[in-house]
Parts: structure tokens; C-alpha cells; sequence
């Protein structure tokens, strides 16, 4: 047990580090002293103290939920599925969020709300949520039905096709604004999350990985089989509707405040699998959220450096891990 118990010493440390020098790096360089004083309360100037607490501090913590809720999220979608292309928004969950944000958007100017920044926040959020629940309740009920996992899957991403091609329309179809606000949406943001955002994120962000803590045990059963699983007296619709919930908390909520932020679900547990040697979730569970937090921090403080939007530097930073892993492993589970 010192491999894992030095592996996540080591991961906690990172993410420490890379939390302070995200709220040291930006259009204002800060010494890591003037951070301290403005996180402690010391002597700085106000200047200082707004840029780290109003604006750092919360892009910070935003990467710090959304990078464990997708780690996570994609480790239980590629366990459940024995899939290791799996990711969290293989439920369509991220279709659905973003055929609700762009009927929000892209009507928002015909019903005079748009230029109403709380009402426009509330709304982005509120409907990526119903979306994600939407796809949710239909893949959930069908599950309910069907015992084979694999069909689920397969649902899943035909929704999610199916809800592409109506966003598709609907961005035809809208004008010119409203068409480059959802194109921005789509570009994924850790910025643009106010506190009262981050107050609801968090609080969904917990429950959801509390559930995935949850679920560890059944998730370790499944490696051997749903039909072992349930031998071993395992409720697998159960278990599906908890990690279908978890799902939808953690990547809806992402997709809601954030866009749809890709691939850190998707690489984040292939490298915690090779960084801790294990299939064990016990350890896989807690590695792959200080992975999943440590890596978009990362993003983030390329983003910043290279001025250029999230979903571009973590496709960048996980499309290379998802070839090397699929390259190098014949057999994920």
C-alpha cells in the first residue's frame, strides 16, 4: 500500500501547487506571497484582493469541481459500459444540456430576456439541467426495460446524434447574435461562473461524487460481469439509476456553468489506471478526482497563457493520452 498512499500525497501536492499558481497566472502577474495575503487577509492593495477573491478564486474553484465531477463521472460510465471509449456524457447528457441551452439562447432574444444578465444566467443553467434530466429519464426508463447495457449505450449515443441535429437546425435557423453566444457557450468556460453560479455548482457537484463514492463497491463488482454481479446479490437497476444519477449531477452541472468541457472524462481514469497500477475503484475513485481536478487546472493555466478557450487545450492535452492508451492496451479491464 505506500505505491498508492505516495501516488495520492504526491497528486494532493500538485493540485495544491497548480491551485495557487492558477490564481497567480493571468493578464496580471502575481507573486505567490501576494496571493497569500490576499487569501489570509494581509496587507495588499485592493486591486490585488479583488482580482484573487472575485475573479481567480472562483475560475479556480470551478476547475477544481468540474475537473473531479468529469473524472469521475467518466470512470463510472467506462466501468459500467466495459467500455474504455466511454465518457461522461456518453448518456447523451451533454446533447441534451446543449439542446437546452440553445433554446434558451437562441430564443432568448425573441422573448426580450437576453439582455438581462441574472435572468440570463439562471436560465442557461436551468435549462442544461432539464435538458440533461430529460435524456436522462428516457435512457433511465428504457433501462428499466432493457438488461443489456450495451443497447443503453447504444441509445445513448443515438440521442445524442439525434439532439445534434436539432441544434443544428435551431443555429440555422436563429440569428446572428444569438447564434455567437451559443457558439461561445460551446467553446466550454471556467470564467464566466459568478459566486451565486458556484453556490449552486458546488452543493450538485457534491452530491454527485458523493453518490460515485457510493457506488465503489458495485463498481469494483461489475469488473467481473453484470451475471457475476449478480450472483454476488448486486441490485443492478439499482445501481444504474445511482450511477445515472451521479452521471447527470456531475456532467449536467458541468455542462450547465462551464460548456461542454470534453476529454477529461474521457482520459483522466486511462491515466490513473497507469499511474496507480489498479483496478480497484477504492483507490481509482479518490486518484482519478485529484487527477481530473490537477489536469484542468492545467488546461486552465494553458488557456490563459496561450489565450485560447478550454475545450481547445483539454482536447488538445487528451486526445494524444486516449491514442497512446488505445495503441498500448489491447485489454482495459
Amino acid at each position: 500500500m505506500r505505491r498508492p498512499a505516495l501516488l495520492f500525497a504526491l497528486l494532493a501536492t500538485a493540485v495544491c501547487v497548480l491551485f495557487i499558481a492558477d490564481l497567480a497566472v493571468g493578464s496580471v502577474a502575481l507573486a505567490p506571497h501576494e496571493v497569500w495575503q490576499a487569501l489570509t487577509g494581509g496587507s495588499t492593495d485592493a486591486t490585488t484582493r479583488d482580482i484573487v477573491l472575485n475573479i481567480r478564486l472562483l475560475k479556480a474553484l470551478t476547475a477544481l469541481l468540474a475537473g473531479a465531477a468529469l473524472a469521475a463521472a467518466g470512470l463510472q460510465m467506462q466501468t459500467l459500459f466495459r467500455n474504455p471509449l466511454a465518457g461522461p456524457y456518453v448518456l447523451g447528457v451533454s446533447s441534451g444540456a446543449g439542446l437546452g441551452v440553445a433554446l434558451f439562447l437562441l430564443g432568448a432574444p425573441l422573448l426580450d430576456v437576453a439582455s438581462h444578465a441574472f435572468v440570463r444566467s439562471l436560465g442557461i443553467a436551468g435549462a442544461a439541467w432539464i435538458g440533461a434530466a430529460a435524456v436522462l429519464a428516457v435512457v433511465m426508463a428504457v433501462s428499466r426495460r432493457i438488461k443489456d447495457i450495451m443497447v443503453i449505450l447504444i441509445l445513448g449515443m443515438m440521442l445524442g446524434s439525434g439532439i445534434g441535429s436539432v441544434v443544428e437546425i435551431l443555429q440555422f435557423l436563429s440569428n446572428e447574435t444569438a447564434l455567437k453566444s451559443f457558439v461561445v457557450w460551446t467553446m466550454g468556460s471556467l470564467g464566466d461562473v459568478t459566486g451565486p453560479q458556484l453556490a449552486l455548482l458546488a452543493p450538485a457537484v457534491a452530491a454527485g461524487l458523493v453518490l460515485s463514492v457510493a457506488v465503489i463497491k458495485p463498481l469494483n463488482l461489475l469488473l467481473l460481469g453484470e451475471n457475476y454481479a449478480r450472483t454476488m446479490g448486486l441490485n443492478i437497476q439499482r445501481t444504474r439509476t445511482l450511477i445515472f444519477g451521479s452521471t447527470v449531477l456531475l456532467a449536467g452541472s458541468v455542462t450547465a456553468f462551464c460548456g461542454p468541457v470534453g476529454f477529461i472524462g474521457l482520459a483522466v481514469p486511462h491515466l490513473v489506471r497507469m499511474l496507480f497500477r489498479s483496478a480497484d475503484h477504492r483507490i481509482l475513485m479518490p486518484g482519478t478526482m485529484l487527477a481530473g481536478a490537477g489536469l484542468l487546472l492545467v488546461c486552465d493555466l494553458t488557456a490563459k497563457l496561450l489565450a485560447l478557450p478550454i475545450n481547445s487545450i483539454t482536447a488538445l492535452m487528451g486526445i494524444p493520452v486516449v491514442i497512446v492508451v488505445v495503441v498500448r492496451n489491447r485489454s482495459f479491464f
